[in-house]
């Protein structure tokens, strides 16, 4: 599994998916008066795509998987504050679901490559 660009993992494309989520639901009302939480849940988001991104370009499957490890970790805290969003209100149900089915899937995708490289 050669890459040519971090822009070519499954996982970072994911967790593009996932940062634009996020983003338009802290764009909500509901949202707004909540910097703390929208700082957070938004800085993990991101966190997801420049880890991995950082990783890529570390020069070793060792340091790629730390770093890979770092975006998984992201991707649960962006899960935690999803249930804050969701017992305030500022997403229903159905936002919360897709959101956190995303995040989900860019862990189980992290989760694939962190084993493919500890396999080499």
């Amino acid at each position: 599994m050669a890459f040519k660009r971090f822009e070519d993992i499954d996982a970072w494309q994911k967790g593009r998916e996932l940062t634009r989520t996020v983003y338009k639901y802290t764009r909500n009302d509901g949202f707004r008066p909540d910097f703390g939480l929208r700082d957070q849940i938004t800085r993990a988001s991101v966190s997801i795509m420049n880890n991995i991104a950082e990783g890529f370009d570390g020069g070793s499957d060792a340091g790629f998987v730390r770093f890979l490890v770092y975006a998984q970790r992201s991707a649960t805290e962006v899960q935690s504050c999803l249930y804050v969003a969701l017992d305030n209100a500022y997403i229903d149900p159905d936002e919360f679901n897709v959101a956190y089915g995303c995040a989900g899937d860019v862990k189980k995708l992290i989760g694939g490559l962190i084993k493919y490289l500890k396999s080499c």
